[in-house]
Protein backbone atom coordinates (compact mmCIF):
# COMPACT_ATOMS: atom_id res chain seq x y z
CA UNK A 1 0.00 0.00 0.00
CA UNK A 2 1.51 3.67 -0.64
CA UNK A 3 -0.83 4.85 2.73
CA UNK A 4 2.22 6.65 3.87
CA UNK A 5 3.07 8.33 0.99
CA UNK A 6 0.10 9.59 -0.44
CA UNK A 7 -0.71 11.97 2.42
CA UNK A 8 2.34 13.46 3.15
CA UNK A 9 2.96 14.39 -0.96
CA UNK A 10 -0.59 15.99 -0.51
CA UNK A 11 0.01 17.72 2.47
CA UNK A 12 3.80 19.29 1.44
CA UNK A 13 1.59 20.47 -1.85
CA UNK A 14 -0.88 21.94 0.30
CA UNK A 15 1.80 23.85 2.33
CA UNK A 16 3.56 25.20 -1.03
CA UNK A 17 0.31 26.22 -2.88
CA UNK A 18 -0.68 28.03 1.04
CA UNK A 19 2.47 29.48 1.33
CA UNK A 20 2.38 30.89 -2.26
CA UNK A 21 -1.00 32.71 -1.86
CA UNK A 22 -0.13 33.63 1.17
CA UNK A 23 2.96 35.79 0.56
CA UNK A 24 2.58 36.36 -3.13
CA UNK A 25 -0.77 38.10 -2.90
CA UNK A 26 0.20 40.09 0.14
CA UNK A 27 2.92 41.30 -2.40
CA UNK A 28 0.19 42.10 -5.21
CA UNK A 29 -1.58 45.03 -2.95
CA UNK A 30 1.04 47.08 -3.26
CA UNK A 31 1.76 45.88 -7.31
CA UNK A 32 -1.60 47.31 -7.91
CA UNK A 33 -1.21 50.27 -5.64
CA UNK A 34 2.01 50.92 -8.59
CA UNK A 35 0.71 49.70 -11.48
CA UNK A 36 -2.50 51.93 -11.29
CA UNK A 37 -0.42 55.19 -10.94
CA UNK A 38 -0.39 55.73 -14.71
CA UNK A 39 -3.29 53.08 -15.99
CA UNK A 40 -6.84 52.70 -14.69
CA UNK A 41 -7.72 49.99 -12.55
CA UNK A 42 -10.44 48.11 -14.46
CA UNK A 43 -7.91 48.36 -18.00
CA UNK A 44 -4.84 47.35 -15.96
CA UNK A 45 -6.94 44.13 -14.71
CA UNK A 46 -8.08 43.28 -18.29
CA UNK A 47 -4.45 43.73 -19.69
CA UNK A 48 -3.51 41.58 -16.66
CA UNK A 49 -5.84 38.54 -16.51
CA UNK A 50 -5.88 38.38 -21.01
CA UNK A 51 -2.14 37.76 -20.92
CA UNK A 52 -1.60 35.77 -18.09
CA UNK A 53 -4.99 33.70 -19.00
CA UNK A 54 -3.29 33.49 -22.89
CA UNK A 55 -0.03 32.01 -21.59
CA UNK A 56 -1.92 29.72 -19.23
CA UNK A 57 -4.43 28.02 -21.62
CA UNK A 58 -1.53 27.75 -24.26
CA UNK A 59 0.49 25.78 -21.13
CA UNK A 60 -2.46 23.99 -19.94
CA UNK A 61 -3.78 22.55 -23.46
CA UNK A 62 -0.18 21.49 -24.28
CA UNK A 63 0.01 18.99 -20.98
CA UNK A 64 -3.77 18.35 -20.33
CA UNK A 65 -5.05 18.42 -24.25
CA UNK A 66 -8.89 18.43 -22.95
CA UNK A 67 -11.35 20.73 -24.55
CA UNK A 68 -14.14 21.16 -21.79
CA UNK A 69 -17.92 20.58 -22.45
CA UNK A 70 -20.24 23.54 -22.84
CA UNK A 71 -21.04 23.18 -19.08
CA UNK A 72 -17.69 23.35 -17.98
CA UNK A 73 -16.75 26.09 -19.87
CA UNK A 74 -19.91 28.02 -18.86
CA UNK A 75 -19.21 27.43 -15.23
CA UNK A 76 -15.48 28.22 -15.42
CA UNK A 77 -16.42 31.62 -16.89
CA UNK A 78 -19.27 32.06 -14.57
CA UNK A 79 -16.75 31.76 -11.78
CA UNK A 80 -13.77 33.58 -13.87
CA UNK A 81 -16.80 36.76 -13.91
CA UNK A 82 -17.12 36.49 -9.86
CA UNK A 83 -13.49 35.87 -8.83
CA UNK A 84 -11.53 38.09 -11.37
CA UNK A 85 -13.78 40.30 -13.20
CA UNK A 86 -15.89 41.72 -9.76
CA UNK A 87 -13.67 40.09 -6.87
CA UNK A 88 -9.96 40.93 -7.92
CA UNK A 89 -10.61 44.40 -9.81
CA UNK A 90 -12.98 46.01 -6.76
CA UNK A 91 -9.75 45.24 -4.56
CA UNK A 92 -7.74 47.04 -7.98
CA UNK A 93 -10.12 49.68 -7.80
CA UNK A 94 -9.93 50.75 -4.09
CA UNK A 95 -6.05 50.50 -3.93
CA UNK A 96 -6.21 53.04 -6.65
CA UNK A 97 -7.55 55.19 -3.35
CA UNK A 98 -6.71 53.78 -0.79
CA UNK A 99 -3.76 52.99 0.94
CA UNK A 100 -2.76 49.25 0.23
CA UNK A 101 -2.15 48.08 3.48
CA UNK A 102 -5.78 49.13 4.73
CA UNK A 103 -7.31 47.19 1.53
CA UNK A 104 -5.66 44.46 2.40
CA UNK A 105 -7.48 44.40 6.24
CA UNK A 106 -10.33 44.86 4.62
CA UNK A 107 -10.01 42.06 2.48
CA UNK A 108 -8.97 39.75 5.70
CA UNK A 109 -12.82 39.98 6.33
CA UNK A 110 -12.86 37.31 3.50
CA UNK A 111 -13.31 34.29 5.72
CA UNK A 112 -16.36 35.81 7.37
CA UNK A 113 -18.29 35.99 3.92
CA UNK A 114 -16.85 32.66 3.24
CA UNK A 115 -18.41 31.28 6.87
CA UNK A 116 -22.06 33.57 6.27
CA UNK A 117 -22.64 32.28 2.74
CA UNK A 118 -21.68 28.94 3.13
CA UNK A 119 -24.14 28.57 5.87
CA UNK A 120 -26.78 30.65 3.89
CA UNK A 121 -26.32 28.71 1.33
CA UNK A 122 -24.71 25.84 0.97
CA UNK A 123 -23.45 22.98 3.38
CA UNK A 124 -25.70 25.13 6.16
CA UNK A 125 -23.61 24.43 8.62
CA UNK A 126 -24.18 27.00 11.48
CA UNK A 127 -20.64 28.36 12.55
CA UNK A 128 -19.22 27.64 15.87
CA UNK A 129 -19.17 30.44 18.67
CA UNK A 130 -15.49 30.48 18.27
CA UNK A 131 -16.01 31.52 14.78
CA UNK A 132 -19.13 34.05 15.44
CA UNK A 133 -16.39 35.65 18.23
CA UNK A 134 -13.84 36.11 15.69
CA UNK A 135 -16.21 37.49 12.84
CA UNK A 136 -17.57 40.18 15.67
CA UNK A 137 -14.51 41.23 16.55
CA UNK A 138 -12.54 41.39 13.22
CA UNK A 139 -15.56 43.82 12.47
CA UNK A 140 -14.98 46.08 15.28
CA UNK A 141 -11.29 46.36 14.53
CA UNK A 142 -12.67 47.37 10.98
CA UNK A 143 -14.62 49.96 12.58
CA UNK A 144 -11.71 51.17 15.07
CA UNK A 145 -9.45 51.30 11.61
CA UNK A 146 -12.25 53.60 9.48
CA UNK A 147 -14.51 54.90 12.28
CA UNK A 148 -16.22 57.72 10.23
CA UNK A 149 -16.89 59.55 13.80
CA UNK A 150 -13.48 59.75 14.71
CA UNK A 151 -11.60 62.71 15.11
CA UNK A 152 -8.85 61.73 12.35
CA UNK A 153 -11.41 61.12 10.28
CA UNK A 154 -11.44 65.24 9.47
CA UNK A 155 -7.63 64.80 8.25
CA UNK A 156 -7.87 61.74 6.51
CA UNK A 157 -6.28 62.08 3.08
CA UNK A 158 -8.38 58.86 1.01
CA UNK A 159 -12.47 58.78 0.48
CA UNK A 160 -14.24 55.66 2.30
CA UNK A 161 -16.28 54.76 -0.49
CA UNK A 162 -13.34 52.02 -1.97
CA UNK A 163 -15.27 49.68 1.23
CA UNK A 164 -18.24 49.19 -0.42
CA UNK A 165 -16.60 48.63 -3.62
CA UNK A 166 -14.47 45.90 -1.41
CA UNK A 167 -17.28 44.28 0.36
CA UNK A 168 -18.91 43.42 -2.63
CA UNK A 169 -16.05 41.86 -4.33
CA UNK A 170 -15.42 40.08 -1.49
CA UNK A 171 -18.80 38.99 -1.48
CA UNK A 172 -18.45 37.73 -5.07
CA UNK A 173 -14.53 35.99 -4.51
CA UNK A 174 -16.41 34.04 -1.76
CA UNK A 175 -19.41 33.12 -3.63
CA UNK A 176 -17.35 32.24 -6.61
CA UNK A 177 -14.64 30.23 -4.32
CA UNK A 178 -17.23 28.48 -2.86
CA UNK A 179 -19.24 27.44 -6.25
CA UNK A 180 -16.07 25.84 -7.80
CA UNK A 181 -15.97 22.36 -5.80
CA UNK A 182 -20.22 22.15 -6.54
CA UNK A 183 -19.73 22.78 -10.35
CA UNK A 184 -18.30 20.66 -13.21
CA UNK A 185 -15.01 22.45 -13.72
CA UNK A 186 -12.53 21.87 -16.75
CA UNK A 187 -9.03 20.32 -15.55
CA UNK A 188 -6.97 22.59 -13.36
CA UNK A 189 -4.99 24.46 -15.38
CA UNK A 190 -7.92 25.29 -18.83
CA UNK A 191 -10.04 26.23 -15.77
CA UNK A 192 -7.70 28.83 -14.16
CA UNK A 193 -6.81 30.19 -17.93
CA UNK A 194 -10.52 30.30 -18.74
CA UNK A 195 -11.57 32.25 -15.50
CA UNK A 196 -8.42 34.80 -16.18
CA UNK A 197 -9.46 35.17 -19.93
CA UNK A 198 -13.61 35.49 -18.18
CA UNK A 199 -12.53 37.74 -15.93
CA UNK A 200 -10.58 40.13 -18.08
CA UNK A 201 -13.36 40.29 -20.38
CA UNK A 202 -15.82 41.34 -18.33
CA UNK A 203 -13.02 44.30 -16.74
CA UNK A 204 -12.73 45.54 -19.87
CA UNK A 205 -16.00 45.83 -20.80
CA UNK A 206 -16.37 47.95 -17.19
CA UNK A 207 -13.19 49.86 -18.39
CA UNK A 208 -15.16 50.51 -21.95
CA UNK A 209 -18.34 51.42 -19.88
CA UNK A 210 -16.54 53.81 -16.90
CA UNK A 211 -12.83 54.73 -17.87
CA UNK A 212 -13.05 56.68 -21.20
CA UNK A 213 -9.36 57.49 -22.30
CA UNK A 214 -8.32 54.34 -20.41
CA UNK A 215 -6.43 53.24 -23.52
CA UNK A 216 -4.78 57.06 -24.01
CA UNK A 217 -2.86 56.67 -20.22
CA UNK A 218 -0.67 53.13 -21.86
CA UNK A 219 1.80 55.47 -23.75
CA UNK A 220 2.36 56.75 -20.43
CA UNK A 221 3.14 53.92 -18.40
CA UNK A 222 5.95 55.06 -16.14
CA UNK A 223 9.02 52.26 -15.97
CA UNK A 224 7.84 51.09 -12.47
CA UNK A 225 3.81 50.66 -13.50
CA UNK A 226 5.49 48.53 -15.90
CA UNK A 227 7.48 46.86 -13.75
CA UNK A 228 4.77 45.69 -11.68
CA UNK A 229 2.71 44.84 -14.46
CA UNK A 230 4.81 42.12 -15.60
CA UNK A 231 4.78 41.15 -11.50
CA UNK A 232 0.92 41.18 -11.22
CA UNK A 233 0.91 38.92 -14.43
CA UNK A 234 4.02 36.45 -14.07
CA UNK A 235 3.53 36.54 -10.31
CA UNK A 236 0.61 37.25 -8.84
CA UNK A 237 -1.83 35.78 -11.92
CA UNK A 238 -0.03 33.08 -13.14
CA UNK A 239 1.92 31.53 -9.73
CA UNK A 240 -0.44 33.43 -7.60
CA UNK A 241 -3.73 32.60 -8.73
CA UNK A 242 -3.00 29.21 -10.27
CA UNK A 243 -1.87 28.40 -6.13
CA UNK A 244 -5.35 29.75 -5.31
CA UNK A 245 -7.30 27.62 -7.97
CA UNK A 246 -5.66 24.28 -6.91
CA UNK A 247 -6.80 25.01 -3.11
CA UNK A 248 -10.30 25.55 -3.94
CA UNK A 249 -10.50 22.21 -5.63
CA UNK A 250 -8.66 20.74 -2.88
CA UNK A 251 -8.23 22.04 0.02
CA UNK A 252 -11.45 22.56 2.81
CA UNK A 253 -12.93 26.13 2.17
CA UNK A 254 -11.99 27.19 6.03
CA UNK A 255 -8.07 26.25 5.04
CA UNK A 256 -7.91 28.23 1.75
CA UNK A 257 -9.27 31.58 3.36
CA UNK A 258 -6.71 31.45 6.20
CA UNK A 259 -4.82 33.55 3.72
CA UNK A 260 -6.88 36.14 5.00
CA UNK A 261 -4.70 37.12 7.62
CA UNK A 262 -1.43 36.23 6.12
CA UNK A 263 -1.79 38.59 3.07
CA UNK A 264 -2.84 41.71 5.42
CA UNK A 265 0.67 41.82 7.41
CA UNK A 266 2.63 41.27 3.88
CA UNK A 267 0.88 44.33 2.35
CA UNK A 268 1.40 46.49 5.38
CA UNK A 269 4.72 45.93 6.20
CA UNK A 270 5.64 46.16 1.87
CA UNK A 271 3.53 49.50 2.17
CA UNK A 272 5.12 50.78 5.29
CA UNK A 273 8.68 49.60 3.44
CA UNK A 274 8.31 50.62 0.17
CA UNK A 275 5.35 52.68 -0.68
CA UNK A 276 5.49 55.11 2.31
CA UNK A 277 2.44 54.24 3.48
CA UNK A 278 1.23 55.74 7.06
CA UNK A 279 1.33 52.51 9.53
CA UNK A 280 0.65 54.41 13.01
CA UNK A 281 -0.34 53.05 16.63
CA UNK A 282 -3.84 53.31 15.79
CA UNK A 283 -3.52 51.34 12.47
CA UNK A 284 -1.39 48.73 14.40
CA UNK A 285 -4.29 48.34 17.16
CA UNK A 286 -7.12 47.79 14.51
CA UNK A 287 -5.19 45.73 12.61
CA UNK A 288 -4.06 43.53 15.40
CA UNK A 289 -7.81 43.04 16.36
CA UNK A 290 -8.56 42.29 13.03
CA UNK A 291 -5.94 39.76 12.53
CA UNK A 292 -6.90 37.71 15.66
CA UNK A 293 -10.52 38.13 14.50
CA UNK A 294 -9.54 36.12 11.66
CA UNK A 295 -7.43 33.91 13.51
CA UNK A 296 -10.74 32.75 15.57
CA UNK A 297 -12.58 32.22 12.63
CA UNK A 298 -10.63 29.62 11.28
CA UNK A 299 -8.68 28.29 14.51
CA UNK A 300 -10.99 25.14 14.77
CA UNK A 301 -10.06 24.42 11.38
Amino acid sequence: MTTSSAPASYSSKTFLYLLAVYIIWGSTYLGLKIATETVPPFLLSALRFFVAGGILLAIGYSKERRIPTRQQLLSAIFVGVLLIGIGNTTVALAVHHMPSGLVALLVAAMPAWFVGLDWAFFSKKRPSLLTALGIVLGFVGLFLLFNPFAAAHATRSFPLWPILVVVTGSISWATGSLLVQRLSMPTQMISTAIQMLAGGAFSLLVSALLEPGAWGTLPGMSQRSWLAYIYLVMIGSLIGYTSYSWLTRNAPPRLTSTYAYVNPVVAMFLGWAIGNEVVDSMVGASAAIVIAGVVLMTLKK
